[in-house]
């Protein structure tokens, strides 16, 4: 039967209640406080007044259940901020400690619990947003998803890791979940099997993935996740916080000595679990998804989506917002709020629009917008009117954390730098495509994911003839594409305040050859190198 974790967790609340308690009275720092409250998916904002909850959805499955909770708080504890992230979950921002121990225990018993949202413990899983939608997909990833969601959930009391956990999937080479480069991600094959990856992932020393099984059947992903925490857990480093995340075990061990590693504790778990007739003596779990009772939410996950789509009198708008499904009929209608911060009336908005209309729900993406999926086309084109203040432009979907007016550890301004440069670039009237998707990060943690775009940004300080001053460090030639994957190196750092006339720049270069950027850059990559030159002196 499914663990009942609701009930496993919800004594640990008084704790965190006192926990806080002690942190606005002066007793713990910011950093025991820290320390403690990632593991309930909290943090407190810059100044350590207010409170960040982070709500973990597997697969960004954000279901109208889940949004009507979350439109209810926002009136009732007069929330302001919902940030998407670049893990498919959603921040509630600016809470004070009475509304956040209040808000916590209604989101869980909502069914969706925090715990492990951040800290040393298994994060939010991740799949690709319009799995099972999808048209050209190689199967269907988001019951898999779930049900690793789940499963990871019971570690969270039983193990002590020495850092986070990452997991997630993928249904196609696009890797928007950057599968290949994550602790551990599944990428789905055409055979309908998965390759596993390990021991990748972004931050400070990123590294790409290392294949650890091919042609695995999807059945088994949970031996697999477990040889993982058993991987993590052994030869991780409990030492030094710099050197606690997977990626550092392949630098230890080298890369066939993590694979051993891997594969060791793996061949130990299928091997105790293999004892069919006496299965308890041997492995205290089922780890086979055959037959395994999950929740109710994988269970919908894995039932065929009835929904036929209905004609219309009028012409379905060609905009490239609507993404026909591979369900004949159905549409799925892309939004991108600037920066992935979704505010609460437009989340009201899109709840009282899509309460009607069977089946459809709201897919989050890793770049901080989200789909709402499984539209019929008088559906999709009322969504897609609802959600013209959106992003209209490749640019315009560009990815920010949430930046350090409001992170602790935050650096540079990432909201604010977005924000200018898009009030900056909208006055050029670039067509689309002339700048590409940007990622700002406000300290090396990418949060943004800045190492895997075309163009990112990482917060910093510079100094100057004037004092110091914020900056960004430049990263170029970033690629998530499985096959194709670049981890951008760090470049030259130009002052936030010159960045927006930076790009302005950079389009009217692009712009002047009659191309967009992926084309400019492939021609010219030495003219990006003079242009960022020019931005980065100092006068």
């Amino acid at each position: 039967m499914p663990k009942d974790y609701l009930t496993e967790f919800l004594p640990d609340l008084a704790e965190f209640r006192e926990k806080t308690i002690q942190f606005h009275k002066g007793v713990l720092s910011v950093a025991e406080y820290k320390k403690f409250s990632g593991g309930f998916g909290s943090y407190a904002q810059r100044g350590g007044q207010k409170h960040m909850l982070r709500l973990r959805m597997a697969g960004g499955r954000l279901t109208k259940e889940r949004l009507k909770f979350m439109i209810d708080s926002c009136e009732k504890y007069e929330i302001k901020r919902l940030k998407i992230t670049t893990c498919q979950s959603i921040q509630l921002h600016d809470l004070e400690p009475e509304q956040l121990c209040g808000l916590m225990e209604e989101a869980w018993k909502a069914g969706m619990i925090s715990r492990g949202g951040g800290g040393d413990f298994p994060r939010n899983v991740m799949a690709s947003p319009l799995s099972g939608l999808q048209q050209g997909e190689y199967f269907d990833v988001m019951p898999y998803a779930i049900a690793a969601g789940e499963y990871l959930m019971g570690f969270i009391k039983a193990v002590k890791f020495p850092r986070k956990l990452k997991v997630c999937f993928s249904s196609l080479p696009e890797n928007e979940t950057h599968a290949t480069f994550r602790d551990l991600g599944f990428a789905a094959r055409p055979d309908g099997t998965f390759d596993v990856y390990a021991a990748g992932g972004l931050g400070i020393k990123p590294s790409l993935g290392i294949c650890v099984a091919k042609k695995i059947s999807p059945d088994d992903i949970l031996y697999y996740i477990k040889a993982m925490v058993e991987t993590f857990v052994t030869y991780g480093n409990y030492e030094s916080r710099a050197k606690s995340r997977t990626r550092f075990m392949v630098e230890t061990l080298g890369e066939d000595g993590f694979r051993k590693a891997y594969q060791e504790k793996l061949d130990r778990i299928f091997a105790l679990c293999s004892e069919k007739t006496d299965r308890a003596s041997h492995c205290s779990e089922n780890l086979e998804l055959a037959g395994y009772q999950m929740t109710r939410e994988y269970q919908e996950a894995v039932r065929p989506l009835t929904k036929q789509g209905v004609p219309t009198n009028s012409s379905l708008p060609s905009d490239k917002r609507i993404i026909p499904q591979k369900q004949e009929g159905l549409y799925a209608v892309f939004y991108q709020p600037t920066g992935g911060m979704l505010t609460p009336k437009k989340a009201a908005e899109l709840y009282h629009l899509i309460t009607p209309m069977e089946a459809v729900e709201i897919r989050l993406t890793p770049q901080e917008g989200l789909y709402v999926v499984n539209c019929n086309a008088k559906e999709a084109q009322v969504i897609l009117a609802a959600t013209a203040d959106g992003a209209q432009t490749l640019f315009e979907t560009s990815v920010a954390c949430i930046g350090a007016s409001t992170c602790q550890v935050g650096i540079g301004d990432s909201q604010a730098l977005l924000n200018a440069c898009i009030e900056r670039v909208r006055k050029e009237n670039f067509a689309d495509g002339i700048l590409p998707k940007i990622h700002i990060s406000g300290c090396p943690s990418s949060c943004g994911t800045h190492q895997i775009g075309s163009i990112g940004l990482r917060g910093g300080i510079r100094q100057t003839p004037k004092g110091p001053k914020s900056a960004f460090a430049i990263f170029t030639g970033g690629c998530p594409i499985q096959g194709r994957e670049v981890l951008a190196d760090m470049g030259k750092m130009i002052l936030a305040e010159d960045i927006p006339e930076f790009l302005v720049k950079l389009g009217k270069m692009v712009e002047k050859e009659g191309m967009v950027y992926e084309e400019w850059i492939k021609k010219y990559p030495e003219k990006l190198g003079e242009v960022i030159l020019r931005y980065s002196e100092l006068s």
